[in-house]
């Protein structure tokens, strides 16, 4: 509680100074829509010597981010990440912490796994990988859920939103030579309902009940997956969430958008793109080739800082527009450093972040707070 005395007048004075620097304040979503971003990767950043800015002047970016309108921060949670100490418990409360302090709802991201789990793979936990019976996984996946969350909760640090899986398009909890087999439904259900059931239990007891994503990449495997899901009887979830990149999707935009318009009408959960994410240059700041070039950019929209905001607020607004509830950007915050990830110094993504090389916040920033025009109810 004294902590967070402390830092109440701090937080004033940098939401005082947000407002004189960039000249004003932005809206902000109504309640059942996000507008936000996963800043998973700022506590390393910082750490690696990062300053975040606007106009040239440090800023706390969790602070500045809901200056400008952003409402939801995303942070992803590994197992056992032994090759980082980021990620991990003890990291994912300091980002709740600041998210908070910011006045910002939290999404809590579980991947179920030591490492990346992706729309290309989902590689079970090592503590795991021993239990052949799916009923005996089911549990460990069920105990390891619903304890992160009842500590999350005792330290008052319970997210309003949670991720049971990352991208799940393949069968959770399984290795990389399976990761193109057919999924086992009846296995996978099991293990889906048990880390729904986790949340509900948790959230049973608590004053906060967080709302269940289930969340898989690019939207033409959206509806195919879910429909599986439902046949195999996972059905008690909140929020569908997509992954939409261009460079890997087959859908355009308009793909996307009629996606979206179908699961608002054959779902009572709400749907978002829950992350996205577009260049403002072409240009690579450091020896870390950039993951997404000319290869992922949409007439209409060059990867400059105007191009980046116009896509963003664009995005936004026809996702809402055809029924869903937000967009959340991934990682804004991974500038490039002086650290070494697996395979290079610096950021992967240092031309997709919404801060340029200097770590100045970029325009397009500008699309967590953009006046849209909120046409549909959200679900509640």
């Amino acid at each position: 509680m004294h902590g967070t005395q402390q830092i109440a007048p701090k937080l004033a004075r940098w939401a005082a100074l947000l407002a004189i620097v960039t000249g004003g304040t932005w809206a902000e979503a109504p309640q059942g829509y996000y507008l936000g971003a996963d800043l998973s990767y700022v506590n390393e950043m910082e750490d690696c010597g990062v300053v975040y800015r606007v106009a040239g002047k440090p800023a706390d970016p969790f602070a500045l981010l809901k200056s400008r309108g952003a409402n939801l921060v995303r942070v992803r949670l590994w197992n056992d990440a032994r090759w980082t100490p980021y990620s991990n418990l003890s990291d994912v409360k300091k980002t709740i912490r600041r998210s908070r302090q910011a006045g910002m709802q939290v999404l809590l991201d579980f991947h179920y796994s030591d490492d990346w789990a992706d729309g290309e793979k989902q590689i079970i936990p090592k503590a795991w990988a021993h239990i052949a019976d799916s009923d005996a996984l089911a549990q460990a996946l069920y105990d390891f859920t619903l304890q992160t969350l009842r500590e999350l909760d005792r330290d008052g640090l319970m997210p309003e939103l949670v991720q049971v899986g990352n991208e799940t398009n393949g069968e959770i909890l399984s290795t990389l030579e399976r990761a193109k087999e057919p999924i086992d439904w009846a296995r996978n259900a099991k293990l889906f309902n048990a880390g729904i059931r986790a949340v509900r239990d948790a959230g049973a007891k608590s004053s906060i009940k967080p709302r269940v994503m289930l969340h898989i990449a690019q939207p033409e495997n959206v509806e195919p997956w879910f429909a599986a899901a439902k046949a195999a009887g996972v059905t008690d979830f909140d929020l569908i969430g997509i992954s939409y990149y261009r460079r890997w999707s087959t859908q355009d935009l308009d793909g996307l958008y009629a996606v979206v318009r179908r699961l608002r009408q054959n779902y009572r959960a709400d749907a978002l793109v829950v992350e996205a994410a577009y260049p403002w240059t072409l240009e690579n700041a450091d020896q870390s080739a950039n993951l997404l070039g000319s290869d992922t950019l949409i007439e209409g929209y060059p990867a400059t800082p105007s191009g980046q905001r116009r896509y963003l607020i664009d995005l936004a607004q026809r996702v809402i527009a055809n029924g869903g509830v937000g967009v959340v950007y991934w990682e804004p915050g991974w500038l490039s450093s002086k650290c070494k990830t697996r395979w290079a110094t610096g950021s992967a993504w240092d031309n997709a972040t919404l801060f340029d090389h200097r770590g100045d916040l970029l325009p397009g920033a500008d699309f967590f707070g953009f006046p849209y025009v909120f046409s549909k109810q959200a679900a509640p």
